[in-house]
């Protein structure tokens, strides 16, 4: 009878385990066909965890695709690593309390962001939510990846590899004058390397910028903006050619670090110095080294009359109130007499009276021919102060584009919107609370810059 159950009980076992395995082979043929209809190479199915990044980025849900691959991987191997430890009949070890206690923020991390990764999939495909209850199960998950990837009823809404030919040929053959008086970007590509393929950041922004001129930079979360500063002032190089008044900033890098100031939205200042101290140092690291004390002292106090530092002068840093380290901040910045001055939200934290103050002070220095672009998340209370606008937004790639660039009456009519935040509002992705017109956008400023 024992024997009798023993068979019994290998023969159920050996069945459960040749069911899943006909599941896992199903599912992983069914995302071969749905990877190729997304233009993506169908033998990624094929690798485990690196089958899940690919699947979000056919869902258009990418940032949400690196963190489920991990987080699987992460639960994987805590899963290995307690079939390996030895039972104990006695209690439960610290080790395997560790493990558990892990696996759990894990799971709960995986369950959140396979509903998004598979929400993505329902949309790209134009079906109805019910379709997660199967999505979800891992026993009937293979229904909805071989229905998607070779019945011809069901195809994607776009695809991941080249989501508009029409797009690429108008942007990639543009390219912005070389401005000898002024600033000329020919960005081509920012790309670097993430997971298991080339992530382009940015593609296709040309434009030349003016001396005199202050410019605002928007852009929603994610779509390039402060990557784009840092290719500009060549902090970050791209496949780009940067020109700042006849000079190339990434061929000259040495000699155009004195010609750009960059105040970043942190402050990076000692409290326990003094605001002369501060400055003083900053000169000392931001001035040629062939200028005399007496010259620098000069500079420092002439930049100290410029935004209202000199009553606070034997101040320490951590006295001074918000407005005054925002002006301490862009000081130290602006001791070298940079051509080009970029701003990454100086306002930040700063009343509406405060921030007004500054940006007029900003405006009168872009007044003397100075080029200021700023980025700032409260741009209508003092967009009449500014130029230009330059708006990027995410394509259907998530890869960063130029949406618009001109003077802010056009930009206007451009969007059909009243105010910047709409603007922004009208290029965001949907699921960040926008309106979605991303490459609709995209598309017509590339006509606009082709004619």
């Amino acid at each position: 009878m024992d024997t009798i159950l023993q068979i019994l009980c290998r023969f159920l076992l050996d069945a459960s385990f040749g069911y899943e395995t006909l599941l896992a082979v199903l599912y992983v043929v069914g995302l071969w066909g749905v990877m190729t209809k997304s233009g993506i190479k169908g033998w990624w199915a094929l690798i485990p965890f690196a089958r899940d990044y690919q699947l979000s980025r056919c869902a258009g849900r990418e940032p949400e695709g690196r963190v489920y691959s991990v987080a699987g991987a992460a639960l994987t191997f805590i899963s290995i690593i307690t079939y390996l430890i030895p039972d104990s009949t006695d209690s439960i070890s610290s080790i395997e309390l560790l493990l558990v206690v892990l696996s759990i923020p894990l799971g709960i991390t995986c369950l959140i962001y396979g509903i998004r990764i598979w929400s993505g999939m329902i949309q790209v495909y134009g079906l109805r939510r019910r379709w997660m209850w199967l999505c979800l199960v891992s026993y009937t998950r293979w229904i909805p990846a071989l229905v998607w990837g070779f019945v011809k009823k069901y195809q994607p809404t776009w695809q991941v590899e080249d989501f508009s030919a029409e797009m690429s040929r108008l942007a990639r053959h543009g390219s912005a004058g070389v401005m000898e008086d002024g600033l000329t970007v020919n960005l081509k590509e920012r790309s670097a390397r993430e997971f298991f393929q080339k992530k382009v950041l940015l593609r296709d922004i040309h434009m030349s910028i003016p001396q005199g001129h202050m410019v605002l930079l928007l852009g929603g979360s994610g779509a390039g903006k402060t990557t784009f500063l840092n290719a500009v002032n060549g902090y970050e190089k791209a496949d780009a050619e940067v020109m700042l008044n006849g000079s190339n900033m990434y061929k000259q890098y040495r000699k155009m670090q004195y010609e750009v100031g960059f105040v970043p939205q942190s402050e990076m200042m000692r409290g326990k110095d003094t605001v002369l101290y501060t400055l003083m140092d900053a000169a000392s690291l931001r001035l040629p080294k062939d200028v005399t004390p007496s010259q620098r002292r000069a500079r420092v106090d002439e930049v100290m009359d410029i935004f209202g530092l000199q009553p606070v002068k034997n101040n320490l840093v951590e006295k001074l109130s918000g407005g005054q380290k925002k002006r301490l901040s862009i000081s130290m910045e602006f001791i070298s007499n940079p051509s080009l001055f970029i701003l990454d939200e100086p306002d930040s934290g700063l009343d509406g009276v405060m921030a007004r103050e500054l940006f007029v002070q900003l405006r009168k220095i872009a007044d003397t021919g100075k080029i200021i672009i700023v980025i700032t998340h409260t741009p209508d209370r003092v967009i009449d102060l500014f130029d230009d606008v330059i708006v990027l937004a995410k394509d259907s790639a998530r890869t960063g584009r130029l949406a618009y660039y001109g003077s802010i009456e056009e930009a206007r009519r451009f969007f059909k919107r009243d105010t910047m935040e709409q603007i922004v509002k009208s290029v965001n992705r949907k699921e960040e609370g926008g309106d979605g017109l991303a490459d609709e956008y995209v598309l017509k400023f590339a006509e606009v810059q082709h004619g």
